[in-house]
């Protein structure tokens, strides 16, 4: 598939495993360590990912429909799941509301479609990324490593300046009836609890620690998830989520507000009586 480079020593199949070794053409990426199950139908893209994953110093397992993906998955127990959309026997989405039923294994689409609804429907199931074939493996593999970086540490850790209580433990964060606690994982509007994804909710925190600032989305990228890279759109896409949790009318969002050709702000008053800042209906922000 155009788009996916080439390998060489990968493993295809379903249901196989391959073992993490060191290679010159991707190279190990330090602290990699951890099992991978790649599920895709294309034997060349599986091939490709896997010969990448491990040369980059993972464990891989591959599986090429859904019904063995989750027998895969209950079996090996993988670390993260990269995860076509489009499978034969069961649909990405569905496997991933499984995956995400049976525990909180990280998930990373593969989709060949480009429409905005399936990306947002991909990560309303609860993956944690996605990726739009063709892509780059060397990118791919950056972001499983991002992934799984992110997932073991803890939420403030995007934010060493964030103000913390006694025993280096975060406070609880406010403002706009939102109250969010990092030590919990837990958010709630006006004693109501959101229902947060692990994206959402160190984007809710970020916004909650800067009330008023505006951010670039390559800004949100690094600052909150630690991506220099990736496609700006997955900013996109979770602020359209998140406000479809926190704003009383996501349509017109009052808390949440589009920057134009800046990015976006957190504003717990409301809008701003600014007219070069309107409140809009959250676009997304000229590239």
């Amino acid at each position: 598939m155009s788009g996916t480079g080439t390998s060489s020593g990968g493993t295809s199949g379903s249901g196989t495993s391959s073992g993490g070794t060191s290679g010159s053409e991707a190279g190990s990426i330090p602290g990699a360590a951890g099992r991978i199950l790649v599920v895709d139908d294309d034997p060349t893209v599986s091939e490709v990912v896997t010969g990448y994953l491990r040369r980059a110093g993972f464990t891989v397992e591959t599986a090429a429909d859904g019904p063995t993906a989750l027998v895969c998955a209950e079996r090996t127990r993988p670390d993260l799941v990269v995860l076509d959309l489009m499978l034969p026997g069961m649909d990405g989405l569905e496997v991933c509301r499984r995956l995400r039923a049976n525990g909180r294994v990280p998930v990373i689409m593969l989709t060949a479609r480009g429409d905005e609804d399936d990306r947002i429907a991909g990560l309303e199931t609860g993956a944690d990324d996605y990726v739009t074939k063709p892509f780059s493996p060397r990118e791919l593999v950056l972001r499983v490593a991002s992934v799984l970086r992110r997932g073991a540490a803890p939420t403030a850790a995007a934010d060493p300046g964030a103000a913390r209580a006694g025993g280096g433990r975060e406070a609880r964060l406010t403002g706009a009836g939102i109250t969010l606690d990092p030590a919990t994982h837990r958010a709630a509007k006006e004693g109501r609890e959101l229902a947060l994804t692990v994206r959402e909710f160190d984007l809710l925190a970020h916004f909650l620690r800067h009330p008023g600032q505006a951010h670039g989305r390559e800004e949100l990228m690094r600052e909150v998830w630690g991506w220099d890279f990736g496609d700006l759109s997955t900013v996109t896409v979770h602020v359209r989520r998140l406000r479809a949790k926190v704003e009383d009318d996501p349509g017109q969002p009052r808390l949440i507000q589009t920057v134009w050709g800046v990015g976006y702000r957190f504003e717990p008053g409301g809008p701003r009586p600014d007219s070069r800042y309107p409140a809009g209906s959250g676009e997304e922000v000229p590239a």
